[in-house]
């Protein structure tokens, strides 16, 4: 189940990078146009990053919150 669950959170990480081009707003992609590539792939290296760290945070309170449940039930 542990194998099932990290594989899980895997895909979900990777198929954040993938909408990497897509996570600016069209201000910001107008701004990032305007400064160059490298800074544009940096701000929205950012934006992602900026993205995932409270997914994952919600993703392991989820987790342990399930886990506790799930010990709770099976003890009663």
């Amino acid at each position: 189940m542990k194998k099932r669950v990290l594989s899980i959170g895997l895909a979900v990480i990777l198929s954040g990078i993938s909408v990497a081009a897509s996570a600016q707003c069209s201000i910001c992609t107008k701004t990032a146009s305007q400064l160059g590539e490298g800074p544009a792939q940096s701000l929205n290296s950012g934006i992602i990053y900026l993205m995932m760290t409270p997914l994952a945070i919600m993703g392991v309170i989820g987790y342990r919150w399930w886990k506790r449940e799930k010990e709770v039930t099976a003890n009663n």
